[in-house]
């Protein structure tokens, strides 16, 4: 293997923030390829979160996040393995991150296990009557497809990031990379959003037509 300098070590720690010994030996297998390193150790972070999925993560934080104007708040308890790592600036950030993209993007569930069979036959039923005739003989397929889609429109961990340029990253990559680079399970169990008015009756007062009817009564 190619023997590498303490600098470029640094320097894919900087990059990736794996630990130093990981790094070295990335950097020895890719030949002192930064890049090649950094694929390395993403293939072998990944191999951990797959790892670490069954693991009980019961640590973590509650975050509150209140947006500019005070009408939408988000309450999102995020999980982790150890206290060590719950207090680490990337756990707490990515916190934040999925506080702003839950108020932004309205997700109802975190997991696509949590739909209830009532909202998902309610669905299914809904995009059976918009099927057309010449359809009807690929309905499974149509079907399949269309609750794919209403899991990535509804489900946290299904979403497209809201700040991915690419339009593909999805919001439980980013768990999966956490866990794959603080080697412990990250993970949302619940959320709570909260938007001023919601759910309440709106009721818009005609003033005229009730000054009209006083008159008239």
């Amino acid at each position: 293997m190619a023997q590498v300098s303490a600098e470029l070590v640094r320097t894919l720690r900087d990059k990736t923030g794996a630990g130093m010994m990981d790094c070295k030996k990335a950097l020895e297998e890719a030949s002192g390829d930064i890049e090649q390193a950094q694929d390395i150790l993403r293939k072998r972070g990944m191999k951990t979160a797959e790892k670490r999925a069954g693991k009980a993560a019961t640590e973590g934080t509650v975050f509150c996040y209140l947006h500019p104007g005070g009408r939408i708040g988000v309450m999102i308890e995020l999980n982790c393995e150890t206290d060590f790592v719950a207090r680490n600036e990337d756990f707490l950030q990515l916190s934040k991150d999925l506080a702003m993209h839950i108020a932004w993007a309205k997700p109802k569930y975190v997991t696509r296990e949590e739909v209830s069979e009532e909202d998902l036959n309610r669905e299914k039923s809904v995009f059976l009557s918009q099927l057309k005739p010449e359809q009807e003989k690929m309905a499974d397929k149509i079907i399949a497809g269309k609750i794919e889609k209403f899991y990535e429109e509804v489900c946290l961990v299904d979403q497209i990031d809201v700040r991915d340029s690419s339009g593909k990253k999805k919001i439980g990559s980013l768990m999966t990379e956490l866990t794959a680079k603080m080697g412990e399970k990250i993970a949302c169990r619940r959320f709570t959003r909260f938007e001023l008015g919601e759910g309440m009756e709106k009721v818009v007062v005609d003033f005229a037509a009730e000054v009209q009817q006083v008159i008239n009564g």
